[in-house]
């Protein structure tokens, strides 16, 4: 899976060049792999960009800005929605990746898929259980039939 950062070369806008600095410097902490593509020299990065950010996250004036984060042909989001994963420690999962080994959150997944395992041994222990409950009460009617008819 190759992460693809949608980015400006040559913005004007500092806010916009700090957005993308954030984004790039985040992934490279985390040694994310990923492509940077330039939107402002390449008209094809461009129009690809424009066309696969979905209709309900274009901004009013229809053009998304950079930079915009993709996984492969998947949209993730922009530097709004990127932002607020980082803040919820979420990156992984907003970018589409399994979190690394070693990571609190492939620990919690793996806790959670340990629980979820304990919770299936537990339930199908229980329904077990019920079985032989029934199996000993029809035994025990048997029975009592039997006496009654002798």
């Amino acid at each position: 899976m190759v992460i693809k950062v949608f980015l400006a070369s040559s913005s004007g806008s500092t806010a916009i060049k700090k957005k993308q600095q954030d984004v790039v410097g985040f992934l490279e902490a985390l040694k994310v792999d990923y492509t940077p593509l330039d939107i402002a020299c390449n008209e094809e990065n461009r129009m690809w960009m424009r066309q696969n950010v979905p209709e309900e996250k274009k901004p009013t004036n229809g053009i998304p800005l950079p930079p915009q984060i993709f996984n492969e042909e998947s949209y993730c989001g922009d530097y709004e929605t990127f932002f607020d994963a980082k803040e919820d420690n979420s990156v992984y999962a907003f970018l589409g990746l399994p979190p690394p080994p070693g990571s609190k959150a492939r620990a919690q997944e793996e806790e959670q898929e340990e629980a979820d395992e304990d919770r299936e041994e537990e339930e199908l222990q229980s329904e077990e259980e019920e079985e032989l409950r029934q199996l000993e009460e029809e035994e025990g009617l048997e029975e009592t039939q039997e006496e009654e008819a002798e």
